[in-house]
């Protein structure tokens, strides 16, 4: 299995930024994209859910897109199929996040050297950010 060069003292940082925006958030319980933001939340994490098919998820409004967020995005937290990962990619760098983070199995390299020119580090080769927290706290 490949890795980034995220070291975990730099992954500990990543958890110290509260504003996550979840791309591909699901309404089902059973999804990782639902069950993984859950669990942030209940770390006391602001997930800020983006799904264009719902209006609402664990309470939360939900954005039809990252350009849609009016407050401030730390982390975009990355669940969509790696086939469709630019266009993503393209409204994270607008946004500015602090770092992307894309879950285990996303990979585009294409995609992420759009944000690594724009100067935004991308978690990359299957981190999950649940896994990730539990194993560092």
């Amino acid at each position: 299995m490949q890795h980034d060069s995220f070291t975990d003292d730099d992954i500990r940082k990543i958890y110290s930024l509260k504003n996550i925006a979840v791309v591909g958030m699901s309404k089902n319980p059973d999804k990782a994209a639902h069950y993984v933001p859950k669990y942030l939340i209940d770390n006391g994490y602001n997930v800020i859910p983006v799904n264009p098919t719902a209006t609402e998820i664990l309470g939360r409004k939900c954005y039809s897109t990252l350009l849609d967020i009016s407050g401030p995005v730390d982390v975009v937290d990355v669940f969509r199929p790696s086939d469709q990962l630019m266009p993503v990619m393209e409204q994270a760098v607008k946004i500015k996040p602090h770092v992307i983070w894309l879950q285990e199995g996303i990979h585009n390299t294409e995609a992420e050297e759009v944000a690594n020119k724009a100067g935004i580090p991308v978690v990359v080769f299957n981190r999950c950010m649940l896994a990730e927290h539990k194993r560092l706290f």
